[in-house]
C-alpha cells in the first residue's frame, strides 16, 4: 500500500508521486495545483483533525482528510 498524504503528520515535506482516482474530485485537486512530481509542506491540522493546511506553490491550501487519501506522496528529508 502507498504512503497517502493522509498519512503524514504537521511538519512534514512530501513529493506527490501520482493522483489517483477519477471524476471531478480528482481534477479539483489537480486544479488547485497538486500534480506529480511537485512538493508540498503540511502546514497544520485543524483542531479536530480535519482539513490540513498545506502550502503548495507558494500558497496556503485546505485539503479534507478525504481528498488527502487520493494523493500519494513520498516523504522528502
Amino acid at each position: 500500500m502507498a504512503l497517502t498524504l493522509k498519512d503524514v503528520s504537521v511538519g512534514s515535506r512530501v513529493k506527490v508521486v501520482k493522483v489517483v482516482g477519477s471524476g471531478a474530485v480528482r481534477r479539483r485537486i489537480m486544479d488547485m495545483g497538486i500534480t506529480k512530481g511537485i512538493e508540498l509542506y503540511v502546514r497544520n491540522c485543524a483542531p479536530l483533525g480535519d482539513p490540513l493546511e498545506l502550502i503548495v506553490r507558494g500558497f496556503s491550501l485546505a485539503l479534507r482528510r478525504e481528498d488527502a487519501k487520493m494523493i500519494e506522496i513520498t516523504i522528502n528529508k
